[in-house]
């Protein structure tokens, strides 16, 4: 391989490579896309140097946030890698990990009840139970595939994600409404929540339908996308069982840290336990 200059040649191998590593087609959309950019930032295929990346990474610092130029930079690194070189790899930006989620950007248990009765409202009983799904099981948005009518009927779900497969509990009473809803829609196997064609609904579908139901529903459409309805449930089974091991298995977790980010208390609420503390004269 050429690693001279590198262009879609090398892209093309590069993306062969992720699907032969089986990353998933999210991943690989989004590593190909970060790639291009910066090939798009260098137009014409020049020959890269190490101070061009490192250009090109100041330039993303002044378009976003730390952890967004992370993600990209992330893609890159590895590009460079499987491209054979590391010469052009960067180091990340150091970030803190924030003791507190932003109250604003939290879905709370009222917001979630006012979407499911939006979905209700409209008539729009897939959405209002995949929200229901997601928001019980703690799936990703992107795993409601493997909840079939066989895992209805067995009472979990085996879920192959990253490289991984867990088991996911599905709740008794989701289970006999997912189980009445399939029987109308005429659904006898495979996944449930599916298009006409029956082919399992696409991420930015679901992201979508959810965003529309913001107005009719009152809640702040900056809360409104499905990977909130993960965080509801990962806080809510938190503070019920106060188990960050339990809950990372749950969620499928590599890292407890990961986790520990799911649990964080809200700004506001760091501000009222500070307040408790009456240590003001």
């Amino acid at each position: 391989m050429d690693t001279s200059v590198l262009g879609e040649e090398q892209l093309g191998r590069y993306r062969l490579h992720l699907i032969e590593e089986e990353r998933s087609p999210n991943t690989i959309e989004k590593y190909v896309r970060d790639v291009r950019a910066l090939f798009a930032y260098y137009p014409g295929q020049p020959k890269l140097s190490k101070d061009m990346v490192l250009d090109y990474k100041r330039t993303l610092s002044e378009k976003y946030k730390s952890t967004s130029i992370n993600s990209m930079l992330v893609a890159l690194n590895q590009f460079f890698r499987f491209c054979q070189r590391d010469d052009l790899r960067v180091k990340l930006i150091r970030v803190q990990r924030s003791a507190f989620r932003e109250q604003r950007r939290e879905l709370t248990l009222d917001d979630y009840k006012k979407l499911v009765h939006a979905a209700r409202t409209k008539k729009k009983e897939r959405l209002s139970f995949l929200l229901q799904t997601i928001c019980s099981t703690g799936i990703r948005v992107s795993e409601h595939r493997f909840v079939t009518v066989e895992a209805l009927r067995s009472g979990t779900a085996r879920i192959a994600s990253k490289g991984k497969e867990r088991m996911v509990f599905l709740p008794e009473k989701l289970r006999k409404a997912l189980l009445k809803y399939c029987a109308i829609k005429g659904i006898v196997s495979g996944p449930v929540f599916v298009t006409r064609n029956g082919n399992p609904m696409n991420r930015c579908n679901i992201w979508a339908e959810m965003k529309a139901l913001c107005k009719g529903a009152e809640v702040d459409a900056g809360k409104c996308f499905p990977h909130n309805l993960r965080h509801l449930f990962a806080l809510t089974h938190y503070r019920l069982e106060k188990d960050v091991v339990r809950l990372a298995d749950i969620l499928g977790h590599s890292n407890i840290e990961t986790t520990r980010i799911y649990t964080s208390t809200t700004d506001r609420e760091c501000i009222r336990a500070l307040t408790r503390l009456n240590l003001l004269v």
